[in-house]
């Protein structure tokens, strides 16, 4: 399979489903069952592909990018289409596939008003290329397009397909749709964010001039990076804005609170792939491009990123505890699991970063499921209101006990996955990179502690309000279907995958411990 191994088999698996959204397109509206089996089909060839890479990668010389294409692109600027995973990328590759396969499956019997199977099809795919390009990128520009192609997608399904419900709102004079306010305010933080992470890279690209030919090209700026020249007062700038660029999308507080919003408005989908892996986006920026090229300014900027990845886990964890809505409740918990992937990178140590990748690659697994999970219940009981869903577990046993399994994980419980990410960023807190303040990290290890604990508090205070007890009079002789077959099939890989991860962590790791060491050794000497 050379054809895969020189480029084509990215090239397939970042294009395909583009592809396959145009195809879609031209499929007629009144055949919905057509359109709902091309999409899985263009969906499951593409996570096949993302097996196949893992199957040819070379674990041994996983520092290195494989499956390299580097093109000329667009020569007047310099910018090449330049792709290739390495131990880092490949993780979060394959974590984007597998959750779209499972995003088809469910969706299909579940459909939020208006109806349009085609319409939100095709901007799931849309988002694939995406999301699958982000992780492939090479070039600042390539990674600049596919990070900002997720935004349209998802501005429309939290607009078109989000919830209707009217609220008034701080600002506004009258009631406002939530799904509008929520994919407005999503569509303008992220812009906001992004067109100062433009600025940073165009400035990279005028500044790489100085050492030879001006390139775009991350490798070539992680080498002038890793020899010094990026410092001073414009390297200081330039990581300024990658940092709000890259912290929006993770999200970061203060920078946050559009997260809630557009997790509370998006359809159960919607929310599954936001929480999944667009959060990711902004943190393996931080991986993949600011901490390689601007290795000094990382290590300044490395206590505040850390202080304030400690303020999101006991904020998430406060916010959690004062949610009535058990969507919302979900959506700020990812503001403190999140805040747990940047006290690792803020380390900027392998174990730090280890644990960062993991954390996503268990967050999205977990959270996605919780989001799956809300959804269902949403669409059985017409409510999130947790008060009112008391003694889930009675009417619908299979669905509660996997409520219960998810929760289980989401707060770190050791076996499951989400326990390595936590306890490994607090491991690398106590002994952050030489240099770097050992007071800030070591007082930043404790009250992550302590958001474990808050953490703990709040899923199950959840837990306890949905499942247990008995069902309120509302619900007293009425039927509910427990969990049907789409449901599962889209459910169980993910029970499975927890498992596994949480008992084999080297699924993860056995990819990305050698391409962090060697990331840490090139960007600090050590």
């Amino acid at each position: 399979m050379e054809w895969f191994d020189n480029g084509w088999g990215l090239t397939l698996i970042v294009f395909l489903p583009v592809v396959g959204a145009m195809v879609l397109a031209a499929i007629p509206k009144a055949k919905e069952s057509a359109q709902k089996w091309w999409a899985l089909l263009v969906s499951l060839v593409v996570f096949v592909l993302s097996l196949v890479a893992v199957a040819r990668f070379d674990f041994g010389s996983a520092k290195e990018f494989q499956f390299e294409a580097n093109l000329p692109w667009i020569k007047a600027i310099g910018s090449n289409y330049h792709i290739g995973v390495d131990g880092i990328s490949l993780p979060l590759l394959v974590l984007s596939t597998f959750m779209m396969v499972l995003a088809i499956i469910y969706s299909w019997d579940h459909w939020e008003e208006p109806r349009n199977p085609k319409a939100f099809l095709m901007l799931m795919l849309v988002l694939a290329t995406g999301m699958n390009g982000t992780f492939v990128a090479l070039d600042l520009v390539l990674f600049f397009i596919f990070f900002e192609l997720v935004l349209l997608p998802m501005y429309f399904m939290i607009g078109i397909w989000g919830d209707k419900q009217l609220r008034r709102l701080p600002g506004f004079g009258r009631e406002v749709e939530m799904r509008l306010y929520a994919a407005i305010k999503f569509f303008l933080f992220t812009l906001f964010g992004s067109a100062f992470m433009l600025l940073g890279f165009l400035a990279l690209y005028f500044r790489s001039g100085d050492f030879g030919e001006r390139t775009f090209d991350i490798p070539e700026l992680i080498a002038l990076g890793s020899n010094g020249a990026f410092t001073g007062t414009f390297a200081w700038l330039v990581f300024g804005a990658l940092f709000l660029g890259f912290a929006v999308k993770v999200p970061m507080w203060p920078l946050h609170t559009w997260l809630p919003d557009a997790h509370t408005a998006a359809p159960t989908v919607g929310s599954v792939l936001l929480a999944a892996i667009l959060l990711k986006l902004g943190s393996y920026g931080f991986i993949r491009i600011s901490i390689p090229i601007l290795p000094e300014m990382a290590r300044q900027w490395a206590p505040a990123i850390a202080i304030l990845a400690v303020i999101a886990i006991i904020y998430g964890s406060l916010a959690c505890l004062a949610q009535t809505d058990m969507k919302r409740l979900i959506a700020f918990s990812s503001v403190g699991h999140m805040g747990f992937v940047m006290l690792g990178i803020a380390t900027l140590t392998d174990v730090g970063l280890n644990a960062s990748i993991i954390g996503m690659v268990a967050h999205g697994l977990i959270t996605g499921l919780l989001f799956f999970l809300a959804g269902s219940m949403s669409h059985r009981y017409h409510t999130r209101e947790m008060a009112r869903l008391g003694g889930n577990q009675k009417l619908m046993p299979i669905l509660g006990g996997i409520l219960a399994f998810t929760v289980m994980a989401s707060l770190g419980l050791p076996g499951l996955a989400g326990f390595w990410g936590e306890f490994m960023a607090l491991l690398g807190a106590y002994q952050p990179l030489d240099g770097l303040n050992l007071g800030v990290f070591r007082t930043a290890m404790v009250i992550g502690a302590i958001g474990t604990v808050l953490t703990a508090g709040y899923m199950l205070w959840m837990l306890q309000k949905v499942n247990l007890g008995e069902p309120g009079e509302e619900w007293v002789g009425r039927s509910f279907r427990d969990a049907d077959r789409f449901e599962l099939t889209a459910w169980v890989p993910l029970v499975i995958l927890i498992v596994v991860i949480g008992v084999y962590p080297k699924v993860v790791f056995g990819a990305t411990n050698d391409a962090v060491t060697a990331l840490i050794q090139t960007a600090f000497g050590g």
